[in-house]
C-alpha cells in the first residue's frame, strides 16, 4: 500500500445507516442549490462550452505520465506507468490520430464538439504529444534510470560494457541473433520492405563495396520480433550488487558490422513506424464476420503509417528518406533519446525481483457467504456485491465451474468481450458444454486488439459443442451478462451475473469493478431477454428492470438527470454522482448542464475523456468533474441519483459515450437491496474525498492534483483496500 494511506475515515462495507442518502461529508467549496427558475437562456451548443475530445484524451494520458514521477508509488511502478503512458499513446495514434488523418484525407470538414476542424486537431496533438513524448524520455533518463541505477539495477549503454560484457555480447550476438536477422540491402532490386507495425528497425548507412561489387548506400535492418528486447546480464559479468540489462536495440547496433562483411557501417540508427491499426468490417459486404476479421487482422499490420519515431541522432537526410517511404510529414516525425519500443519492456519487468520496489501485494476478500457450500444457495438467500479487485473475481469463475458440474444445471448463457487467452472462464464453459450443458456464448469477435485472442476462444468453444454468436454485426456486444438455468424440487430456477468490467481473470486484479451476483426474477428474466435478442432475431421484447443499449438506456439516464433538475427547482435537494470511464454524448453533457442550471450538485468521478467543461458561470458551476489515477486503473461505470430522498443506484457497463449509447448492446442494472445501494453510495464518497490521487479539472481543460496540506491525506484506493480486507478479517 502506499505509504501515505491512512486509516479510513469511511468504511463502505461497515455502513449500516437505512438512510440511503445522508449528505456527502465532502470538504470542498459548497455548491449552490437553491431553487432557480429564472436564468438568462444559454445556448447550450455554443462550441465554447466542450473540450476537444481527442486533446481531453491526451490529458488522460498525461495524467498517467505524471504518476512516474510520484515517489509515493514504489520505483518499478514509476516505471510501469511510463511505459503504460507509452502503450496509450501507440494505441491513440493507432486509432485516434489515424482516424484524424483518414478524415482529412477525405476532405471531410465536420468540426468537433467544440468546433475545431479536423486539421487544427491535429496540429493541436502533434505540437502537444511532440512536447509530452520529449519528456517522457527526459523522465526515463534523468529520473527513473538514475533511481534504479542507485536501487542496484542498471540498464547498460554499449558504450558502457566493460571488456567481459563486450565477449558475452558478441557470443549472444553470433549465436542467437546472427542466425535470425536478415538485413535487407536498398537497391533497385530490393525495394524498401514492408515493415511491420510498431516493429523495432534500424536504417544503417554504408561504405565500400561489397561481393557482388554494389558501392555503399543504405541498408534496413529489422530486428527479430522473437527476440526479448530487454536482456539481463549473467550474474557473474555483473558489478557487484547490480542486477544489470541491456537493451536488444545496443545489441544489435554495436555489432551491425557483422552484417555487412568487408563494408564500413557509417551509421545505424533505430526508428519504428506506428501503422493505422483500426479495423473496418462493412456488415454489407461481410458473409462470415469470422472469415473477415482473419483478413482484416493480417491487414492490419500493414496499415498507412501516422508517426515515425527515430533516433535522436539521426541525420535529417535519413530521416526525411524514411518520411517519403512512408508517405508521412514532417510534423509526424519524432525524435526520441533512447529505446523506441519501450513498451516492450514490460515483460521484462516481470522478471525483476525486487518486491520492495514493487507495491506491497495484497489479498482480495471473499466474502463469508461465498466461503462455504454452494454458490447457489448463497445467492439464493441475497443479492451479493463484490467490488474488485478489493473483493476476489474467484467466485464468478467458482459459479461456472460449479455450473458445469451440477447435473441440475441445465444451461449456460455468457457474454465475452476481453477474456484473455488462457481463461478460468472460457475452460469453465468448455467443462460445462463437455458435460452436456447448453452452453451458449456471445462472443464479440471486434474488441479492439482482442480480435485474434477471440476467434481463437470461439474456436475453442465451439469445439466442446458451445453454442457460439458473434452478437449483431452493426452493435459490438459490450455487455457484461452471465445467466444460469437450474432446476431445483423439479422447477426451474435462474440465476445471473451482471457486471461494469470484462471476466477477464488478470484485469480483474488490476481494475475496479462491480459484480452483481443475483437470482431476482425480474433481474434474471430480464438478462434471458437481452441473450434471446443476441442469438435470435426478432422485435425487441419489454425489458422491465434492466436499461439497455441501443433501445432504453440513453433516454432513461436523460430522465433521471432531468428528474433531478425538475427536483431542484422546486427547492429540494438535487444530487448526482456519475462515475465512469468517458464522458463524450452531447446531449447527455447537455442534460448535466441544464441539472446544474437548475441547482443540481453533479460530482462527476471521470477517469478519461470529458468533453464537459465544468465551472462555467450560469451553466455548469455546479458541476465538479474530478479524475482518479492511481495503484488501480477505475474502471467503475455507477450512476447516482438522489431522487428527493428516494435514491436510485445503478451500475453499468457502459461509459457515457454515443458509442456506447447507439453503437453497443449494453446493460445497465439497478441496485435493488438498499444495503447494497449504500455501500455503493459510500464508495462512491470515499472517491469524492480523495486528495492523494484525485485530479480536478479545470474550465480551461488543465487538470490540478489535490493537496491534502494540512488535512488529513486520503487515497481512495487504499481505503478501499483497508476497508475490504478489515472486514474480511
Amino acid at each position: 500500500m502506499d505509504e501515505h494511506a491512512s486509516s479510513p475515515p469511511l468504511s463502505p462495507t461497515d455502513q449500516t445507516s437505512s438512510d440511503a442518502d445522508m449528505p456527502l461529508r465532502i470538504n470542498r467549496t459548497p455548491i449552490g442549490i437553491q431553487a432557480r427558475e429564472a436564468l438568462p437562456e444559454t445556448d447550450l451548443d455554443d462550441t465554447q462550452l466542450y473540450f476537444n475530445r481527442e486533446l481531453s484524451h491526451l490529458q488522460f494520458n498525461i495524467r498517467v505520465l505524471e504518476q512516474a514521477l510520484d515517489d509515493a508509488h514504489p520505483l518499478l511502478n514509476r516505471l510501469m506507468f511510463l511505459l503504460i503512458f507509452s502503450s496509450n499513446m501507440d494505441e491513440f495514434f493507432e486509432i485516434r490520430v489515424a482516424g484524424l488523418k483518414h478524415q482529412i484525407a477525405l476532405g471531410d470538414t465536420t468540426t468537433a464538439a467544440d468546433g475545431r476542424l479536423p486539421k487544427a486537431v491535429l496540429a493541436e496533438i502533434s505540437q502537444l504529444a511532440h512536447a509530452q513524448i520529449l519528456r517522457q524520455y527526459q523522465i526515463l533518463n534523468e529520473t527513473l534510470l538514475p533511481a534504479l541505477e542507485a536501487q542496484g539495477l542498471r540498464f547498460r549503454r554499449r558504450d558502457q560494457w566493460t571488456s567481459a560484457q563486450q565477449a558475452w555480447g558478441r557470443a549472444f550476438f553470433d549465436n542467437e541473433i546472427m542466425p535470425v536477422i536478415s538485413p535487407i540491402g536498398l537497391d533497385p532490386s530490393h525495394p524498401f520492405p514492408r515493415l511491420v507495425n510498431k516493429s523495432l528497425n534500424f536504417i544503417v548507412e554504408l561504405e565500400g563495396k561489397d561481393a557482388f561489387g554494389r558501392v555503399g548506400g543504405m541498408a534496413i535492418l529489422p530486428a527479430p520480433r522473437s527476440l526479448p528486447r530487454l536482456m539481463a546480464l549473467p550474474k557473474e559479468l555483473c558489478e557487484e550488487g547490480f542486477s544489470e540489462y541491456v537493451f536488444l536495440s545496443s545489441m544489435i547496433h554495436a555489432h551491425a558490422d557483422e552484417l555487412f562483411p568487408g563494408m564500413r557501417v557509417r551509421g545505424c540508427y533505430q526508428f519504428r513506424l506506428t501503422r493505422n491499426a483500426d479495423m473496418s468490417v462493412d456488415p454489407e459486404e461481410v458473409s462470415d464476420l469470422a472469415s473477415a476479421l482473419r483478413g482484416e487482422l493480417l491487414a492490419r499490420r500493414y496499415g498507412s503509417g501516422v508517426r515515425l519515431e527515430v533516433a535522436d541522432n539521426c541525420p535529417d537526410g535519413l530521416s526525411n528518406f524514411l518520411l517519403r517511404q512512408f508517405e508521412l510529414e514532417n510534423d509526424d516525425l519524432y525524435r526520441v533519446k533512447g529505446p523506441v519500443n519501450l513498451t516492450r519492456m514490460m515483460s521484462a519487468l516481470g522478471d525483476v525481483d525486487r518486491p520492495e520496489l514493487l507495491y506491497r501485494p495484497f489479498i482480495p476478500s471473499i466474502p463469508k457467504a461465498l466461503k462455504a457450500g454452494s454458490l447457489f444457495d448463497a445467492i439464493a438467500k441475497n443479492d451479493i456485491l463484490l467490488h474488485h479487485p478489493f473483493q476476489s473475481f474467484s467466485p464468478i469463475e467458482d459459479l461456472l465451474r460449479e455450473a458445469a458440474r451440477d447435473p441440475h444445471v441445465l444451461a449456460v448463457k455468457q457474454t465475452l468481450y476481453r477474456t484473455g487467452a488462457d481463461s478460468p472462464i472460457v475452460s469453465a464453459l468448455v467443462e460445462a458444454a463437455s458435460q452436456g450443458k447448453e452452453v451458449t456464448v456471445v462472443i464479440e469477435l471486434r474488441a479492439r486488439f482482442d480480435e485474434a485472442d477471440n476467434l481463437q476462444l470461439a474456436s475453442r468453444l465451439q469445439e466442446a459443442g458451445a453454442i457460439v454468436v458473434y452478437g449483431i454485426m452493426a452493435y459490438k456486444t459490450h455487455a457484461k451478462m452471465l445467466h444460469i438455468v437450474r432446476r431445483e424440487k423439479g422447477e426451474l430456477c435462474y440465476y445471473a451475473h451482471l457486471g461494469t468490467g470484462n471476466y477477464h481473470s488478470k484485469t480483474a486484479k488490476l481494475y475496479t469493478d462491480y459484480s452483481l451476483l443475483t437470482a431476482n426474477k425480474l433481474l434474471c428474466a430480464d438478462v434471458h431477454k437481452v441473450f434471446q435478442q443476441l442469438s435470435g432475431m426478432g422485435r425487441a421484447r419489454k425489458i422491465d428492470t434492466l436499461l439497455h443499449a441501443p433501445f432504453t438506456l440513453h433516454d432513461r439516464l436523460v430522465e433521471m438527470i432531468d428528474r433531478e433538475a425538475h427536483i431542484a427547482r422546486k427547492g429540494k435537494r438535487g444530487h448526482i454522482i456519475i462515475k465512469c470511464n468517458s464522458l463524450t454524448e452531447p446531449k447527455l453533457i447537455k442534460a448535466l448542464y441544464r441539472a446544474s442550471q437548475a441547482g443540481v450538485e453533479c460530482d462527476l468521478i471521470i477517469r478519461g475523456m470529458c468533453c464537459l467543461k465544468p465551472g462555467v458561470p450560469g451553466v455548469s458551476d455546479n458541476i465538479r468533474v474530478r479524475s482518479i489515477i492511481g495503484r488501480l486503473l477505475e474502471h467503475t461505470r455507477v450512476f447516482h441519483f438522489h431522487n428527493d430522498g428516494k435514491s436510485e443506484t445503478w451500475c453499468s457497463s457502459a461509459d457515457f459515450m454515443s458509442r456506447n449509447m447507439f453503437h453497443r448492446v449494453e446493460t445497465c442494472f439497478p441496485l435493488l437491496d438498499k444495503k447494497l445501494a449504500i455501500r455503493v453510495r459510500k464508495d462512491l464518497e470515499t472517491y469524492l474525498v480523495d486528495n492523494c490521487q484525485s485530479w480536478l479539472l479545470q474550465t480551461d481543460g488543465s487538470y490540478q492534483l489535490q493537496n491534502p496540506g494540512e488535512s488529513n491525506p486520503i487515497s481512495a484506493q487504499e481505503t478501499l483496500l483497508y476497508a475490504y480486507a478489515s472486514k474480511a478479517r
